[in-house]
């Protein structure tokens, strides 16, 4: 049995759903009070790698696989989303509907070939795979090789409403996020769901009541990839920019980083895990290089401290689930 399932506190369903309603009305408020005290650009950019962040904790939380090129997804989503709607005209709900299935087409063949390995087997053929897109990146036209794609527009949504202001931007994302949040929250408390955490304490006893673990797995990662792609499609419309920062390693790195500050296999860990680290690179960018550095500190400290994560901790001193 996983550490997680015997450090997991043990409560009620009724009492889980109720806490978990209260965290959800909190964090609703939080998002829509946000931009009265948080800058809207900055806070945008939190709810895009907040969703981005829930994705992959969607993956690595509730099914065990670990990916290390999760930033595939985000980052060709992005391009996506920014070329289409600067070359093609597309609007932004189209945009973002483009790259959430580039996101889940590449997750379904990353994915197939994925899933055939467990462990860290798995996470290097992810890592593989988003390295080689990377470089594809690189060298494609389409891409802006290291200028990447600027000066992306912001179209009518639906051809009538005006989102090129920040604060009509902002009401999209915020309902985009809000909308895979509950999306990601029905997946992981549905029958599906707990087939996956079945899979994920023991798979060789999955298999053995008949469930085709594979497919389970298969159709986890389409979902966290689609879902990863949401996040990057959205995020490049909020920047008006979509560069080789996306797809680069590094951002893989900074997913993971995001979930295990938060608290790895919680429902809101991930959120407020992107909080703080969007929040500390944006308010510490005057320590230049250091940031990594302090971003490594305080990773260290959580992992020797806060094993949880923040969330976690919090939900095991209230002994309720989050």
């Amino acid at each position: 049995m996983s550490d997680q399932a015997i450090t997991a506190p043990v409560v009620p369903a009724a009492e889980t759903s109720r806490s978990e309603l209260i965290g959800f009305l909190i964090l609703t408020a939080f998002v829509i009070a946000a931009p009265l005290f948080i800058y809207p650009l900055l806070m945008m950019k939190i709810l895009c790698f907040a969703l981005f962040a829930c994705a992959f904790n969607l993956l690595i939380g509730y099914v065990g696989l670990l990916s290390f090129g999760h930033a595939l997804y985000f980052g060709w989503a992005s391009y996506v989303a920014a070329y289409t709607a600067k070359a093609w005209g597309f609007t932004p709900e189209l945009a973002i509907i483009a790259g959430t299935l580039t996101g889940a087409g590449l997750g379904l063949v990353a994915g197939a070939l994925a899933i055939r390995r467990q462990g860290i087997y798995f996470a290097m053929i992810t890592l593989a795979l988003a390295q080689m897109m990377y470089f594809f990146a690189v060298q494609a036209p389409f891409t802006g090789g290291e200028d990447g794609i600027q000066a992306v527009p912001r179209r009518n949504l639906f051809g009538l409403i005006d989102v090129s202001s920040s604060g009509a931007m902002y009401v999209l994302v915020a309902a985009v996020f809000l909308g895979g949040f509950l999306l990601i929250y029905r997946i992981i408390h549905s029958p599906f769901g707990e087939v996956l955490k079945a899979i994920r304490e023991n798979e060789a006893r999955a298999i053995s009541l008949g469930y085709k673990t594979d497919r389970y797995k298969l159709l986890a990662f389409v979902l966290s990839a689609a879902l990863a792609g949401t996040a990057g499609a959205t995020k490049a419309l909020v920047v008006q920019l979509a560069s080789l920062t996306d797809v680069h390693w590094t951002m893989s790195g900074e997913v993971v980083l995001m979930t295990l500050v938060g608290g790895l296999g919680t429902v809101f860990g991930p959120v407020v895990g992107a909080f703080v680290i969007i929040a500390m690179q944006n308010y510490l960018a005057e320590f230049g290089q250091w940031v990594t550095i302090i971003q490594g500190v305080i990773f260290v400290i959580c992992v020797l401290l806060f094993r949880r994560g923040i969330v976690g901790e919090i939900a095991g001193l209230l002994r309720i689930r989050l």
